[in-house]
């Protein structure tokens, strides 16, 4: 198992890098930001002063050198908008973020397991052929225009939620979190679902191809012979199987609904980080760009490894033929 640790550890570690010079370059090399800090009146004197407090003077391969020697320090750059840590305003927006992608995904199980277990079950059932028309609505569907509708509908026209914000929160080990009070569950419940919509279409196919292939296996029908009830049955013999892919796939899935959820926070005027990027995007603020996408990528590493041991765990034949290479 340790072997297992410490190769997906050193391959997360060379990802970091990689991505790092990615992604520096990337965002350096697109749009002068100096364009949009100065006034056009400037004279030539004044955007030179401008160009060397960015630390723009200099060539790109230092420039990179530099942000590394301070990424290591926790520092990956000062808002060029702003004037604070690039860093600082990504942390401070993470919780409504991660609040928002948590909510996603527990929608996303909750819904989508059982009812891709139900369909699995019954496959020819009208009910599970419904489900399964639904489950392709959800994966059509554009995130901003069923965004939209749901702010028409249930917001405009029944007036039952309201339609931006984030809503009152309180404070738990000093982070910040909406989803215990009602105000802030209240205005949690339209944008978390319509993250989620996409992974329940997922989940449902998923948990639906593993109950039809389960349900065939040596196992359930011993099983089922030993006289254990139906319930007992799905829950004990064929849940255990079939969550293996579902939790791999939720757990990679959970870095995009973190790093694709700028459209959710963006109709719904969600204060997350997704916001904050769109924001620096249209300032060309560059080092809360790469503050973003440094963290977005830590994120997906750090869930790919998790995912990988917790997937060793499920399945030891995984770790057994990785430490046999």
């Amino acid at each position: 198992m340790s072997v297992f640790i410490i190769r997906r550890l050193m391959q997360s570690v060379i990802v970091v890098a990689v991505m790092s010079l990615i992604v520096f370059v990337g965002v350096n090399v697109v749009g002068d930001p100096v364009d949009m800090l100065i006034n056009p009146e400037a004279d030539q004197a004044e955007i030179e002063r401008v160009i060397r407090d960015l630390g723009l003077d200099r060539p790109l391969h230092e420039q990179y050198l530099y942000f590394v020697g301070n990424a290591f320090e926790g520092d990956l750059g000062k808002s060029f908008v702003f004037g604070e840590s690039a860093l600082k305003l990504i942390v401070q927006r993470m919780p409504a973020t991660f609040e928002l992608a948590f909510s996603a995904l527990l929608m996303a199980i909750v819904i989508g397991v059982p009812f891709g277990v139900y369909a699995g079950m019954r496959p020819n059932a009208i009910s599970s052929r419904t489900i399964m028309a639904g489950s392709i609505l959800g994966f059509s569907l554009p995130t901003f225009w069923v965004g939209l509708m749901m702010i028409m509908v249930f917001a405009v026209m029944l007036g039952w939620l309201p339609s931006t914000g984030r809503g009152d929160t309180v404070e738990i080990f000093g982070i910040e979190v909406s989803f215990l009070t009602a105000d802030g569950l209240s205005h949690l419940l339209m944008p978390a679902l319509n993250l989620a919509l996409l992974k329940i279409s997922l989940v449902i196919r998923l948990a639906r191809a593993g109950t039809r292939e389960a349900m065939h296996q040596d196992y359930v029908k011993f099983a089922r012979a030993k006289g254990l009830s139906e319930t007992r049955v799905i829950l004990v013999h064929v849940l255990k199987n079939i969550m293996i892919p579902v939790v791999t796939v939720l757990g990679l899935e959970f870095g995009s609904l973190i790093a694709f959820s700028v459209v959710t926070e963006t109709v719904f005027a969600w204060p997350g980080m997704g916001k904050l990027l769109i924001d620096a995007l249209h300032n060309l603020d560059r080092p809360i760009i790469v503050a973003y996408l440094m963290m977005i990528v830590l994120v997906f590493v750090i869930i790919n490894l998790i995912v990988d041991i917790f997937y060793s765990v499920l399945d030891p034949r995984v770790r057994l033929k990785d430490a046999g290479q």
